[in-house]
């Protein structure tokens, strides 16, 4: 068995936190002191060199009472009524607590298509590496707010998964009222046992989620399972511990119990083969000497390098990077489309907002998205 993650020793993490944990039923609010913990926690992993993004919920339950809607089920449009309410204080609720650790929450809202449509992908990617390098901890909540039954997510697990994925992080943490996955259910099943490591996604582990929720109900362990196989597909590995205690990341840090799901090995390199084989290129770009040799070490591909821009393609778009001689020597997915870049190729990113009007990515293909053949 290959030896379990370390949660410190992560250089990306998403945490998601569900609403029963954040909020406190009784008086429909957020759980100060345990938030200030899990900031703490946030704040000692941040000093270990660990990037750490969260997953939040809590922004429905937290304005139900003020807006007077005590039914158990809500409607479409009082859910998204509750959520523009709510979202405020789930922001400054973590603004607060993280502010005392002397770190600056980010805000951002994503719906389904956020994460389908490549563009969108590629923006929001790119905002969230940019704010971890920024030194802030982004704080990600679905937006409910506009989300339709078509489009939602509808629930948080597979949203945490889906942005694990678009950040590449190492590890995904499902905060929970359990501490992992049991060969069945504990509550009813005196003889259920408690699996420490899931090596592969199975259909015989994914049976143990139970059935499906009815319509677009959220949590349960099923959705914990979509996440992990996910997660673990894109080469994240995945854990399942109990939220309910003081301090639960430190908890687990010090050897709590908890389901580790170990990340697919081939799951980072399944996406370059994408990238690589499967794509039709919507364009061209010709690079110099200085270029080419700079891919082969393992660099971005900077605009400063590209020599001609050939085809009409959109940002996000698939395109080829070929030598002055005209061998192909890579695929990547462009940052810029056809007419943007061949504005600024040649030139430096100190000149790009003059040449464009506004201040663009220093790379025309980043070496995530490029592929060398």
């Amino acid at each position: 068995m290959s030896a379990l993650p370390t949660l410190g020793a992560a250089r990306r993490l998403v945490i998601k936190i569900g609403s029963a944990l954040l909020v406190d039923p009784a008086k429909a609010a957020p759980r100060m002191a345990w938030l200030d913990g899990i900031a703490e926690d946030i704040a000692e992993l941040r000093r270990g060199g660990t990037d750490v993004i969260v997953v939040s919920s809590g922004a429905i339950a937290l304005a139900r009472r003020s807006l007077k809607l005590t039914q158990k089920k809500l409607r479409l449009e009082e859910k998204q009524a509750a959520a523009a309410v709510g979202q405020i204080r789930l922001a400054q609720a973590w603004s607060e607590v993280l502010a005392r650790q002397g770190l600056t929450a980010a805000q951002l809202l994503l719906t389904l298509d956020d994460t389908e449509d490549r563009r969108r992908y590629l923006n929001a990617r790119a905002t969230l590496t940019t704010l971890t390098g920024l030194g802030c901890v982004p704080v990600i909540n679905e937006n409910d707010s506009v989300a339709t039954t078509e489009i939602r997510f509808g629930d948080n697990d597979r949203l945490a998964a889906r942005v694990a994925e678009m950040v590449q992080a190492d590890q995904l943490l499902l905060l929970s009222d359990i501490d992992g996955l049991y060969t069945g259910d504990p509550k009813r099943d005196a003889t259920a046992r408690h699996i420490p490591v899931v090596e592969q996604m199975t259909p015989e582990i994914e049976a143990m989620g139970g059935d499906p929720p009815p319509g677009y109900s959220s949590g349960g362990m099923r959705t914990k399972l979509v996440a992990a196989r996910i997660a673990t597909s894109a080469g994240c590995a995945m854990a399942i511990a109990l939220g309910h205690v003081e301090r639960p990341l430190r908890a687990l840090r010090e050897g709590a119990p908890c389901t580790w799901f170990l990340a697919n090995p081939e799951g980072r390199t399944a996406r370059k083969r994408w990238i690589g084989g499967s794509l039709q290129p919507a364009g061209v770009l010709v690079v110099d000497e200085g270029a080419a040799r700079a891919l082969t070490r393992g660099k971005s591909l900077l605009p400063a390098g590209v020599k001609l821009v050939e085809g009409e393609f959109e940002r996000g778009d698939p395109v080829e990077v070929r030598n002055e001689a005209g061998r192909v020597l890579a695929r990547g997915l462009s940052a810029y489309s056809s007419a943007d870049a061949g504005r600024i190729i040649g030139h430096q990113s100190s000149e790009f907002e003059a040449l464009l009007g506004w201040r663009g990515r220093d790379e025309v293909i980043h070496r995530d998205d490029l592929v060398l053949l």
